[in-house]
């Protein structure tokens, strides 16, 4: 489409000066000229058609808006008959903040249509602001399952303290989702007061729950978080002993490497790399001996991070074990194999 842009000068007065401290006018383009500039309350009389879908424009409308005076027309219509539009408005209230937009998403949370529910689980999870956890701590004991775990995970990232009590009582809830939720709030929340909480659902029935507990242990320096994760090694599923090893490298310290040796060995080669990446921050240049003969291994993820932990660890007698994988066929093995020899000359 054609634009036109055009410049006009200021003519000078009469004593030659010009009128105004601009040397020129801007005047607007085709397109602003004939551009359409509804305000809030003319968009919302969309929300009053016949037809679902002009209604359903009208939401989407409001949303591009991003004027924080569509949020009521937009909880409005979250109550609409169709689920078409009440699914499109817990949508748009994705790109809004507050208590208001909080309400509107929990009020929804009981909705019998289940895709208008997980739009507004979804969109709730994005809020950033605290204060839209008032809106949120009073359905922290919902019965409803399918709410209480949209409410925990919406106040989550919110770090609310009040949220603390409701997730260690929700730990003891039958739904497993509520109880991995549970456990992400009190992650969050950074409390060491939750410490007993979190290493008891270490031991939960479900391997979704106890890997999400040992992952929140991360913040912890304390030993018996570190016994937690050491013991979590050894769990009967591999992405529980995987969680783990990761998490060992944020609060383990020299007495945990002998446990992460141990798990240099385990049969899935998931968990191997996670033990081989928290061997490497902790700079265990004694376990770098064991970790250059995994080099041999074929998986490339496996190969490509064992040579970057190899640089790192920079121990002259791994070199033999990297320069066999200079020329790999994985282009990011390579890269790391040549950069680890580069970190081994230097």
């Amino acid at each position: 489409m054609l634009v036109l842009h055009a410049l006009r000068g200021r003519l000078p007065d009469g004593r030659g000066n010009r009128k105004s401290s601009l040397p020129f006018e801007v005047i607007p383009t085709v397109t602003e000229l004939f551009e359409d500039f509804d305000d809030i309350s003319d968009l919302a009389e969309g929300l009053d058609d016949p037809s679902p879908g002009a209604r359903i424009m009208a939401v989407i409308e409001l949303a591009d808006s991003a004027d924080p005076s569509a949020i009521p027309h937009l909880a409005r219509a979250i109550t609409d008959v169709d689920a078409g539009v009440r699914k499109q408005a817990a949508q748009a209230l994705t790109d809004f903040d507050g208590p208001d937009t909080a309400t509107a998403l929990v009020s929804v949370l009981k909705d019998p249509e289940p895709s208008v529910i997980e739009a507004a689980a979804i969109s709730l999870t994005e809020l950033k602001d605290p204060i839209s956890g008032n809106a949120i701590l009073p359905h922290l004991d919902d019965e409803d399952e399918v709410k209480l775990a949209a409410c925990l995970a919406g106040i989550k990232e919110l770090r609310r303290p009040e949220a603390l009590g409701p997730a260690i009582n929700a730990l003891q809830h039958r739904s497993t989702t509520v109880r991995v939720q549970a456990v992400g709030v009190i992650g969050w929340l950074q409390d060491e007061a939750a410490l007993p909480a979190l290493r008891e659902a270490t031991k939960d029935a479900d391997k979704l729950v106890r890997r999400t507990a040992l992952a929140a242990l991360g913040f912890s320096n304390s030993e018996h978080a570190e016994a937690t994760l050491v013991n979590g090694l050894v769990d009967s599923e591999w992405m529980v002993r995987e969680s783990a090893a990761e998490t060992l490298a944020k609060t383990g310290g020299a007495s945990c490497v002998e446990a992460l040796r141990i798990a240099l060995d385990d049969e899935f080669w998931q968990v191997r790399l996670k033990a081989v990446r928290s061997l490497g921050r902790l700079g265990a240049t004694d376990a770098a001996l064991q970790i250059a003969p995994m080099m041999d291994i074929p998986v490339p993820n496996l190969r490509k991070e064992c040579a970057a932990v190899l640089g790192e660890l920079a121990v002259p007698e791994t070199a033999q074990f990297l320069e066999k994988y200079a020329d790999d066929a994985d282009p990011d093995v390579r890269k790391n194999v040549r950069w680890a020899l580069e970190k081994l000359a230097a």
